[in-house]
């Protein structure tokens, strides 16, 4: 078994697993770490645990220290670094006149590469752009080209719920979410009712699809004929997530529609 803790360097990012050797390191503080993209300053999200050694993707980094109030300092310098980067980019992307839009920029920690995120409707040649900003920034430049739900996640916003949209204050990762889902949840399929406002299919359709796909296979459908404290009759509707459904009872001429839990009815076999 190995220690490890999980350190998140955007608000609602991903978490990635560090060693944290000999330190004594606790949930919520800040630590310095070297990833891929050079140094950089991340919160801890998951403190020490302990996991199987072949859980672990390799390579496993240490945690090089926990940040200090120095660190913290030059971690601001950096985020008015960002707001004077973003402005400069602008006026170069104009001046080159190219097809994209800026949504965001990165400096790592050290200072040695800056990122700078953008959209675009296909590929962009941004090869003159990034000569000029190297030549301001003197380091390392990186444009990357990023999805609209990226750009949602990253700039924030209000759902149509009215909430913090999910991806920019605790959604780690992007799940897979199909028109099916919307379907089996009996919503409108107008496309402004479930789409978020990156313009992509809300993700909260994932939330209770499980339930919808457990429950769903103990409910009758509609027209099924069932057994009900009342007598027989046909189920014309259902509503899944209270485990109900709507049963029209005929008993001579009279019809009468009532509702009942799942437990209280039995469905007629061979019928």
């Amino acid at each position: 078994m190995l220690t490890v803790v999980g350190v998140r360097f955007k608000r609602a990012g991903k978490i990635y697993y560090f060693d944290p050797g000999n330190l004594d390191i606790q949930t919520g503080q800040w630590v310095i770490v070297e990833t891929i993209r050079g140094i950089e300053l991340g919160d801890v999200a998951v403190g020490p645990k302990k996991v199987k050694k072949e859980d672990i993707v390799a390579p496993l980094k240490q945690v090089i220290r926990v940040a200090t109030d120095e660190d913290i300092v030059v971690e601001e310098q950096n985020r008015e670094k960002e707001k004077e980067a973003f402005d400069i980019c602008l006026e170069a992307i104009d001046k080159h006149n190219l097809e994209m839009k800026l949504v965001d920029v990165e400096y790592t920690f050290d200072s040695n590469k800056v990122i700078f995120y953008f959209t675009a409707d296909g590929r962009v040649d941004f090869r003159e752009l990034v000569k000029d900003l190297a030549s301001v920034f003197k380091t390392r430049i990186e444009l990357r080209q990023i999805g609209v739900r990226d750009e949602a996640k990253m700039l924030g916003g209000l759902g149509p719920c009215g909430r913090s949209l999910c991806c920019s204050t605790f959604l780690g990762d992007f799940e897979p979410v199909s028109i099916k889902m919307a379907k089996e949840q009996n919503l409108s399929l107008n496309p402004t009712k479930i789409s978020g406002i990156c313009g992509r299919l809300m993700c909260c359709l994932k939330y209770e699809e499980d339930v919808y796909e457990v429950i769903k296979k103990e409910i009758p459908p509609i027209g099924t004929k069932v057994s009900t404290p009342e007598g027989e009759g046909i189920v014309v509707d259902t509503s899944i997530l209270r485990r109900m459904v709507k049963v029209k009872l005929v008993e001579g001429e009279d019809t009468d529609i009532k509702e009942y839990n799942l437990d209280d009815i039995q469905t007629l076999s061979g019928e």
